[in-house]
């Protein structure tokens, strides 16, 4: 129902990559009051740049779904999206952070996952 059945990256684009970087645009910001649910709480989590992945673990919410509202709220002008450089993207350290800060995120219980 959030994406009315869509999915992210079904048009000329591909999905969004799960380490994209986006924060939210000054006129996302002034926007907020009139942004409804979903969308109000994905711009408010991205006043300060932060991956795909994390914003849906912070938020709670499918991947895609952050994914299909992050598109539609970057078309808008609610938010800037940085997809990083194809290098970055196979830095072994850059994977390593990524994976640390998702088992940083605690599960549903409020106990961090395991390291392992």
């Amino acid at each position: 129902m959030l994406t009315a059945g869509r999915v992210s990256g079904s048009g000329a684009a591909p999905p969004l990559p799960v380490e994209t970087q986006i924060v939210a645009t000054p006129d996302g910001l002034s926007a907020l009051r009139s942004l409804t649910f979903e969308r109000r709480d994905i711009v408010a989590a991205c006043r300060r740049p932060q991956s795909v992945a994390e914003l849906a673990a912070r938020l709670s919410l499918h991947l895609n779904v952050v994914r299909v509202l992050a598109e539609d709220l970057c078309a808008a002008g609610h938010l800037a999206v940085h997809v990083p450089n194809a290098g970055t993207v196979h830095d072994i350290s850059v994977l390593r952070r990524v994976i640390d800060g998702l088992r940083a995120v605690p599960d549903s219980r409020g106990s961090l996952r395991d390291s392992g």
